[in-house]
Protein backbone atom coordinates (compact mmCIF):
# COMPACT_ATOMS: atom_id res chain seq x y z
CA UNK A 1 0.00 0.00 0.00
CA UNK A 2 1.48 3.59 -1.03
CA UNK A 3 2.72 5.78 2.07
CA UNK A 4 1.11 8.95 1.77
CA UNK A 5 2.37 11.11 4.90
CA UNK A 6 6.51 11.28 4.05
CA UNK A 7 8.12 9.84 7.31
CA UNK A 8 11.32 8.17 7.81
CA UNK A 9 11.46 4.58 8.74
CA UNK A 10 11.77 4.76 12.56
CA UNK A 11 9.24 7.69 12.71
CA UNK A 12 6.72 5.25 11.27
CA UNK A 13 3.52 3.70 13.79
CA UNK A 14 1.81 0.78 12.26
CA UNK A 15 0.22 -1.13 15.16
CA UNK A 16 -3.18 -0.29 14.92
CA UNK A 17 -4.07 -0.99 18.69
CA UNK A 18 -1.56 2.20 19.35
CA UNK A 19 -3.09 4.24 16.24
CA UNK A 20 -6.57 3.44 17.51
CA UNK A 21 -5.47 4.31 20.92
CA UNK A 22 -4.07 8.16 19.51
CA UNK A 23 -6.79 8.64 17.67
CA UNK A 24 -9.27 8.04 20.52
CA UNK A 25 -7.40 10.02 22.79
CA UNK A 26 -7.19 13.14 20.54
CA UNK A 27 -10.84 12.67 19.10
CA UNK A 28 -10.69 15.96 16.83
CA UNK A 29 -9.81 15.59 13.41
CA UNK A 30 -9.67 17.44 10.20
CA UNK A 31 -12.04 15.95 7.95
CA UNK A 32 -10.53 16.48 4.44
CA UNK A 33 -12.73 15.35 1.07
CA UNK A 34 -11.25 15.89 -2.26
CA UNK A 35 -13.79 17.75 -4.33
CA UNK A 36 -14.14 18.50 -7.91
CA UNK A 37 -14.10 22.14 -6.86
CA UNK A 38 -11.25 21.25 -4.69
CA UNK A 39 -10.72 20.17 -0.96
CA UNK A 40 -13.28 19.93 1.50
CA UNK A 41 -12.51 20.21 5.25
CA UNK A 42 -14.54 19.98 8.49
CA UNK A 43 -13.08 19.89 11.45
CA UNK A 44 -14.99 17.75 14.28
CA UNK A 45 -14.97 14.95 16.66
CA UNK A 46 -14.82 11.66 15.57
CA UNK A 47 -15.36 8.27 17.51
CA UNK A 48 -13.40 5.12 16.89
CA UNK A 49 -15.12 2.02 16.42
CA UNK A 50 -12.84 -0.93 15.93
CA UNK A 51 -14.75 -4.03 13.98
CA UNK A 52 -15.13 -7.52 15.21
CA UNK A 53 -13.59 -8.09 11.55
CA UNK A 54 -10.32 -6.20 12.29
CA UNK A 55 -11.44 -3.44 10.90
CA UNK A 56 -11.68 0.07 12.03
CA UNK A 57 -15.06 2.65 11.69
CA UNK A 58 -15.03 6.54 12.39
CA UNK A 59 -18.12 7.95 13.31
CA UNK A 60 -19.17 11.89 13.45
CA UNK A 61 -21.80 14.15 12.51
CA UNK A 62 -21.79 17.06 10.94
CA UNK A 63 -23.95 20.28 11.47
CA UNK A 64 -26.72 20.12 8.74
CA UNK A 65 -25.99 23.65 7.20
CA UNK A 66 -22.81 22.21 6.73
CA UNK A 67 -22.78 21.20 3.04
CA UNK A 68 -20.03 18.94 3.22
CA UNK A 69 -21.89 16.07 4.04
CA UNK A 70 -24.42 16.74 0.75
CA UNK A 71 -21.46 16.25 -1.35
CA UNK A 72 -20.09 12.78 0.44
CA UNK A 73 -23.59 11.77 -0.08
CA UNK A 74 -23.52 12.80 -3.88
CA UNK A 75 -20.32 11.56 -4.72
CA UNK A 76 -17.66 9.01 -4.13
CA UNK A 77 -14.96 11.33 -2.69
CA UNK A 78 -11.56 10.60 -1.28
CA UNK A 79 -11.02 11.41 2.46
CA UNK A 80 -9.05 11.63 5.22
CA UNK A 81 -9.85 11.88 9.25
CA UNK A 82 -6.21 13.82 10.01
CA UNK A 83 -5.54 13.52 14.40
CA UNK A 84 -2.95 15.80 15.27
CA UNK A 85 -1.36 15.03 18.66
CA UNK A 86 1.13 16.73 21.14
CA UNK A 87 3.62 18.90 19.55
CA UNK A 88 6.23 20.92 20.03
CA UNK A 89 9.46 23.29 19.27
CA UNK A 90 12.74 21.08 20.82
CA UNK A 91 15.12 23.61 21.35
CA UNK A 92 19.06 22.80 21.04
CA UNK A 93 19.68 23.77 24.31
CA UNK A 94 18.02 20.36 25.41
CA UNK A 95 21.11 18.55 23.74
CA UNK A 96 24.10 17.50 25.50
CA UNK A 97 25.65 17.31 21.65
CA UNK A 98 25.29 21.65 21.89
CA UNK A 99 28.00 21.92 25.06
CA UNK A 100 30.24 19.34 22.77
CA UNK A 101 30.45 20.58 19.07
CA UNK A 102 27.90 23.00 18.87
CA UNK A 103 26.59 20.78 16.05
CA UNK A 104 22.73 21.66 16.39
CA UNK A 105 19.56 23.11 15.34
CA UNK A 106 16.01 23.09 16.60
CA UNK A 107 13.54 20.84 15.16
CA UNK A 108 9.69 20.14 15.53
CA UNK A 109 8.36 17.31 17.51
CA UNK A 110 4.78 15.89 16.96
CA UNK A 111 2.33 12.84 16.96
CA UNK A 112 -0.12 12.26 14.08
CA UNK A 113 -2.27 9.68 12.43
CA UNK A 114 -4.13 10.19 8.99
CA UNK A 115 -6.87 7.90 8.31
CA UNK A 116 -7.84 7.51 4.56
CA UNK A 117 -11.26 5.47 3.53
CA UNK A 118 -14.67 6.25 2.06
CA UNK A 119 -17.03 7.85 4.20
CA UNK A 120 -20.81 7.26 3.77
CA UNK A 121 -23.71 9.93 5.39
CA UNK A 122 -25.86 8.25 7.70
CA UNK A 123 -28.93 10.28 8.32
CA UNK A 124 -30.53 8.27 10.85
CA UNK A 125 -32.16 9.83 13.88
CA UNK A 126 -31.36 6.59 16.45
CA UNK A 127 -27.76 6.15 14.72
CA UNK A 128 -26.88 9.79 15.39
CA UNK A 129 -28.40 9.52 19.34
CA UNK A 130 -26.38 6.71 20.04
CA UNK A 131 -23.35 8.72 18.64
CA UNK A 132 -23.99 12.01 20.64
CA UNK A 133 -24.74 9.65 23.72
CA UNK A 134 -21.20 7.17 22.55
CA UNK A 135 -19.46 10.81 22.04
CA UNK A 136 -20.58 12.59 25.33
CA UNK A 137 -20.25 9.68 27.46
CA UNK A 138 -16.69 8.62 26.57
CA UNK A 139 -15.72 12.66 27.30
CA UNK A 140 -17.52 13.27 30.40
CA UNK A 141 -16.20 10.18 31.88
CA UNK A 142 -13.28 11.76 33.91
CA UNK A 143 -15.69 14.51 35.34
CA UNK A 144 -17.09 14.17 38.77
CA UNK A 145 -20.15 16.21 37.88
CA UNK A 146 -20.78 14.34 34.92
CA UNK A 147 -23.79 15.33 31.91
CA UNK A 148 -25.69 13.04 30.36
CA UNK A 149 -27.56 13.91 26.84
CA UNK A 150 -30.70 12.35 28.89
CA UNK A 151 -29.96 15.20 31.30
CA UNK A 152 -31.69 17.85 28.44
CA UNK A 153 -35.60 17.88 27.54
CA UNK A 154 -36.19 14.98 24.75
CA UNK A 155 -38.17 17.58 22.82
CA UNK A 156 -35.12 19.52 22.97
CA UNK A 157 -32.54 16.94 21.88
CA UNK A 158 -34.85 16.12 18.93
CA UNK A 159 -34.73 19.16 17.92
CA UNK A 160 -31.20 19.14 18.30
CA UNK A 161 -30.88 15.96 16.33
CA UNK A 162 -32.39 17.19 13.53
CA UNK A 163 -29.90 19.60 12.99
CA UNK A 164 -26.79 17.12 12.53
CA UNK A 165 -26.43 14.53 9.97
CA UNK A 166 -24.18 11.47 10.12
CA UNK A 167 -20.89 10.32 8.63
CA UNK A 168 -18.94 7.11 9.13
CA UNK A 169 -15.99 6.60 7.64
CA UNK A 170 -14.51 3.04 6.88
CA UNK A 171 -11.08 2.97 7.14
CA UNK A 172 -8.55 1.64 4.50
CA UNK A 173 -5.31 2.64 5.28
CA UNK A 174 -3.83 3.98 8.58
CA UNK A 175 -0.84 6.18 8.86
CA UNK A 176 1.01 7.27 11.96
CA UNK A 177 3.95 9.44 12.27
CA UNK A 178 5.98 9.64 15.89
CA UNK A 179 8.55 12.11 15.30
CA UNK A 180 10.49 12.32 18.44
CA UNK A 181 13.95 12.92 18.02
CA UNK A 182 14.54 9.13 17.45
CA UNK A 183 17.46 9.97 15.13
CA UNK A 184 19.61 11.94 18.51
CA UNK A 185 21.78 10.43 20.43
CA UNK A 186 20.43 8.41 23.29
CA UNK A 187 22.12 11.10 25.68
CA UNK A 188 20.53 13.63 23.87
CA UNK A 189 16.86 11.88 23.92
CA UNK A 190 17.14 11.88 28.12
CA UNK A 191 18.29 15.47 28.41
CA UNK A 192 15.55 16.36 25.72
CA UNK A 193 13.12 14.85 28.45
CA UNK A 194 14.26 16.12 31.12
CA UNK A 195 13.99 19.43 29.59
CA UNK A 196 10.32 18.91 28.46
CA UNK A 197 8.99 17.44 31.96
CA UNK A 198 10.42 20.69 33.29
CA UNK A 199 8.01 22.57 30.90
CA UNK A 200 5.28 24.84 31.80
CA UNK A 201 3.68 23.42 28.67
CA UNK A 202 0.98 20.45 28.63
CA UNK A 203 2.23 19.70 24.75
CA UNK A 204 5.63 20.10 26.47
CA UNK A 205 5.36 17.72 28.41
CA UNK A 206 3.06 15.39 26.95
CA UNK A 207 6.21 15.00 23.98
CA UNK A 208 8.64 14.32 27.01
CA UNK A 209 6.18 11.60 28.22
CA UNK A 210 6.32 9.95 24.10
CA UNK A 211 9.90 10.39 24.19
CA UNK A 212 10.55 8.44 27.18
CA UNK A 213 8.11 5.71 26.34
CA UNK A 214 10.08 5.00 23.33
CA UNK A 215 13.75 5.16 25.45
CA UNK A 216 11.35 3.00 27.91
CA UNK A 217 11.13 0.31 25.18
CA UNK A 218 7.17 0.55 26.09
CA UNK A 219 6.19 2.26 22.99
Amino acid sequence: MIERIYAKPDWRENRQEILCEAMASITLAALVSATPDGLKITHLPLSVRPQTDGSVRLAGHFARANDHWKLLRDGNLPTVAIFQGPHTYISPSNYETKKETGKVVPTWAYIVVHAHGQPRVMDDRDWMLALVNELTDQREAPRTDTWKVSDAPDDYIEVMLRGIVGIELEVEQLEGVWKLNQHRSTQDRHSTVTGLASSGSEQDRAIGEAMQEILNGSS
